[in-house]
Protein backbone atom coordinates (compact mmCIF):
# COMPACT_ATOMS: atom_id res chain seq x y z
CA UNK A 1 0.00 0.00 0.00
CA UNK A 2 1.40 3.56 -0.96
CA UNK A 3 1.51 5.92 2.11
CA UNK A 4 0.38 9.36 1.19
CA UNK A 5 2.43 11.97 2.65
CA UNK A 6 3.85 15.86 3.61
CA UNK A 7 7.65 16.14 3.87
CA UNK A 8 8.62 18.47 6.75
CA UNK A 9 12.33 19.60 7.67
CA UNK A 10 14.15 20.12 10.68
CA UNK A 11 17.55 21.98 10.24
CA UNK A 12 19.03 19.99 7.36
CA UNK A 13 17.03 17.12 7.85
CA UNK A 14 13.96 15.78 6.58
CA UNK A 15 11.36 13.70 7.70
CA UNK A 16 7.97 12.26 5.65
CA UNK A 17 4.73 12.61 7.70
CA UNK A 18 2.16 9.90 6.58
CA UNK A 19 -1.33 11.52 6.36
CA UNK A 20 -2.39 9.16 9.50
CA UNK A 21 0.31 10.67 11.54
CA UNK A 22 0.57 13.98 13.81
CA UNK A 23 2.68 16.33 11.60
CA UNK A 24 5.61 18.06 13.89
CA UNK A 25 4.11 21.49 14.92
CA UNK A 26 5.08 24.26 17.36
CA UNK A 27 5.06 21.97 20.71
CA UNK A 28 7.30 19.46 18.58
CA UNK A 29 9.81 21.94 17.97
CA UNK A 30 9.79 23.14 21.37
CA UNK A 31 10.82 20.12 22.83
CA UNK A 32 13.76 19.70 19.92
CA UNK A 33 15.37 23.03 20.70
CA UNK A 34 15.53 21.85 23.60
CA UNK A 35 16.76 18.42 23.80
CA UNK A 36 19.94 17.81 24.73
CA UNK A 37 21.16 13.96 25.09
CA UNK A 38 24.36 12.41 25.88
CA UNK A 39 27.04 10.06 24.48
CA UNK A 40 25.94 6.80 25.53
CA UNK A 41 22.23 7.48 26.98
CA UNK A 42 18.92 5.00 26.49
CA UNK A 43 16.36 7.54 25.66
CA UNK A 44 12.45 6.47 25.61
CA UNK A 45 10.52 8.43 22.82
CA UNK A 46 6.99 8.08 23.71
CA UNK A 47 3.94 8.82 21.14
CA UNK A 48 7.11 9.34 18.46
CA UNK A 49 4.68 10.23 15.88
CA UNK A 50 6.85 10.87 12.58
CA UNK A 51 9.90 9.81 14.80
CA UNK A 52 11.58 13.38 14.66
CA UNK A 53 12.75 13.47 18.25
CA UNK A 54 13.68 9.94 18.46
CA UNK A 55 15.82 10.54 15.37
CA UNK A 56 17.44 13.88 17.14
CA UNK A 57 18.47 12.16 20.21
CA UNK A 58 19.83 8.99 17.81
CA UNK A 59 22.29 11.46 16.78
CA UNK A 60 24.40 10.72 20.24
CA UNK A 61 22.06 8.11 22.12
CA UNK A 62 23.20 4.88 22.10
CA UNK A 63 20.05 3.59 22.10
CA UNK A 64 16.31 4.89 21.37
CA UNK A 65 12.95 2.87 21.76
CA UNK A 66 10.18 4.87 19.69
CA UNK A 67 6.30 4.35 21.25
CA UNK A 68 3.45 5.27 19.44
CA UNK A 69 -0.21 3.89 19.71
CA UNK A 70 -0.75 4.56 16.31
CA UNK A 71 0.88 2.13 13.86
CA UNK A 72 0.84 4.23 11.09
CA UNK A 73 2.83 6.08 12.91
CA UNK A 74 5.30 3.55 13.89
CA UNK A 75 6.17 2.71 9.85
CA UNK A 76 6.15 6.31 9.46
CA UNK A 77 8.99 7.02 12.18
CA UNK A 78 10.71 3.47 11.07
CA UNK A 79 10.91 5.22 7.39
CA UNK A 80 12.73 8.62 9.13
CA UNK A 81 15.12 6.74 10.93
CA UNK A 82 15.83 5.01 7.67
CA UNK A 83 16.07 8.06 5.79
CA UNK A 84 18.09 9.70 8.11
CA UNK A 85 20.50 7.23 8.92
CA UNK A 86 20.04 6.32 12.47
CA UNK A 87 17.65 2.99 11.94
CA UNK A 88 20.29 0.94 13.57
CA UNK A 89 19.99 2.81 16.79
CA UNK A 90 16.12 2.63 16.97
CA UNK A 91 13.24 -0.06 17.94
CA UNK A 92 10.02 0.57 17.39
CA UNK A 93 6.93 -0.19 19.37
CA UNK A 94 3.13 -0.12 18.41
CA UNK A 95 1.29 0.23 22.25
CA UNK A 96 -0.02 2.38 24.76
CA UNK A 97 2.26 4.63 27.02
CA UNK A 98 4.54 1.79 29.20
CA UNK A 99 2.45 -1.30 28.38
CA UNK A 100 4.53 -2.65 25.75
CA UNK A 101 8.43 -2.24 27.83
CA UNK A 102 9.68 -4.61 29.73
CA UNK A 103 9.06 -3.69 33.66
CA UNK A 104 12.91 -3.80 34.02
CA UNK A 105 13.46 -1.23 31.30
CA UNK A 106 15.00 2.50 32.62
CA UNK A 107 16.35 4.83 30.59
CA UNK A 108 18.23 8.18 30.81
CA UNK A 109 16.48 10.18 29.33
CA UNK A 110 12.30 9.56 28.51
CA UNK A 111 10.41 12.59 26.10
CA UNK A 112 6.74 12.94 25.59
CA UNK A 113 4.76 15.21 23.79
CA UNK A 114 1.37 14.31 25.78
CA UNK A 115 -2.01 14.58 23.93
CA UNK A 116 -3.01 17.83 26.43
CA UNK A 117 -6.07 19.39 25.05
CA UNK A 118 -8.94 19.02 26.65
CA UNK A 119 -11.47 17.33 24.02
CA UNK A 120 -15.26 15.71 25.06
CA UNK A 121 -15.24 12.87 22.19
CA UNK A 122 -13.21 10.06 22.03
CA UNK A 123 -10.39 10.09 18.83
CA UNK A 124 -11.96 8.91 15.62
CA UNK A 125 -8.67 8.60 14.05
CA UNK A 126 -5.29 7.72 14.34
CA UNK A 127 -3.94 11.21 14.08
CA UNK A 128 -6.38 12.32 16.91
CA UNK A 129 -4.85 10.23 19.04
CA UNK A 130 -1.85 12.73 19.24
CA UNK A 131 -3.74 15.45 21.18
CA UNK A 132 -6.57 14.20 22.53
CA UNK A 133 -6.40 14.56 26.19
CA UNK A 134 -10.22 13.34 27.08
CA UNK A 135 -12.55 15.68 28.88
CA UNK A 136 -10.07 17.66 31.11
CA UNK A 137 -6.92 17.34 28.75
CA UNK A 138 -5.59 14.95 31.48
CA UNK A 139 -6.30 11.26 30.77
CA UNK A 140 -3.09 10.57 29.07
CA UNK A 141 -1.14 12.56 30.73
CA UNK A 142 -2.43 11.47 34.23
CA UNK A 143 -2.00 7.79 32.95
CA UNK A 144 1.96 8.63 32.28
CA UNK A 145 2.08 10.15 35.57
CA UNK A 146 1.42 7.26 37.57
CA UNK A 147 3.92 5.03 35.57
CA UNK A 148 7.03 6.99 34.41
CA UNK A 149 8.88 6.82 37.32
CA UNK A 150 9.46 3.24 37.44
CA UNK A 151 11.50 3.14 33.61
CA UNK A 152 13.63 6.47 34.47
CA UNK A 153 17.08 6.31 35.91
CA UNK A 154 18.88 7.58 38.84
CA UNK A 155 19.28 11.07 37.77
CA UNK A 156 17.49 10.38 34.63
CA UNK A 157 15.41 13.28 33.22
CA UNK A 158 11.94 13.50 31.80
CA UNK A 159 11.06 16.21 29.18
CA UNK A 160 7.03 16.41 29.36
CA UNK A 161 5.29 19.02 27.18
CA UNK A 162 1.90 20.22 28.30
CA UNK A 163 -1.02 22.89 27.40
CA UNK A 164 -1.97 25.28 30.20
CA UNK A 165 -5.42 24.36 29.71
CA UNK A 166 -4.82 20.76 31.41
CA UNK A 167 -3.56 21.80 34.67
CA UNK A 168 0.40 22.28 34.24
CA UNK A 169 0.92 23.17 38.23
CA UNK A 170 -1.05 19.83 38.85
CA UNK A 171 1.48 17.91 36.71
CA UNK A 172 4.57 19.89 38.64
CA UNK A 173 2.87 18.83 42.07
CA UNK A 174 2.48 15.50 41.19
CA UNK A 175 6.57 15.37 39.56
CA UNK A 176 7.51 16.37 42.63
CA UNK A 177 5.63 14.00 45.04
CA UNK A 178 7.11 11.24 42.91
CA UNK A 179 10.51 12.24 44.04
CA UNK A 180 11.75 14.47 41.39
CA UNK A 181 13.19 18.00 40.79
CA UNK A 182 10.57 19.95 38.48
CA UNK A 183 10.70 23.11 36.05
CA UNK A 184 9.44 24.92 33.24
CA UNK A 185 12.15 25.55 31.15
CA UNK A 186 10.82 27.23 28.22
CA UNK A 187 7.05 27.87 26.96
CA UNK A 188 5.03 29.26 23.95
CA UNK A 189 2.40 31.34 24.97
CA UNK A 190 -1.13 32.25 22.67
CA UNK A 191 -4.28 34.19 23.19
CA UNK A 192 -5.53 31.20 24.45
CA UNK A 193 -2.56 29.13 25.78
CA UNK A 194 0.56 28.37 26.78
CA UNK A 195 2.47 25.40 25.90
CA UNK A 196 5.07 24.76 28.65
CA UNK A 197 8.12 22.38 28.40
CA UNK A 198 8.53 20.40 31.82
CA UNK A 199 11.83 19.66 33.05
CA UNK A 200 11.90 16.51 35.29
CA UNK A 201 15.00 15.14 37.00
CA UNK A 202 14.72 12.02 39.28
CA UNK A 203 16.55 12.21 42.41
CA UNK A 204 19.22 10.11 43.10
CA UNK A 205 18.70 8.18 46.74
Amino acid sequence: MTEHFREVFYGELSFLVFNCVYEPAEDTFLLARNLVVYGGERVLDLGTGCGILAVLAAFKASYVLAVDINPCAVRCARENARRNGVLEKIDFICGNLFDPLRTHSSFDLILFNAPYLPVEEEPKSWAEYAWSGGRDGRRVIDSFLERFIEHLKPGGRLLLVQSSLSGIERTMSTLMDKGCKAEIVDTIKSFFETIALIKAVKVQR
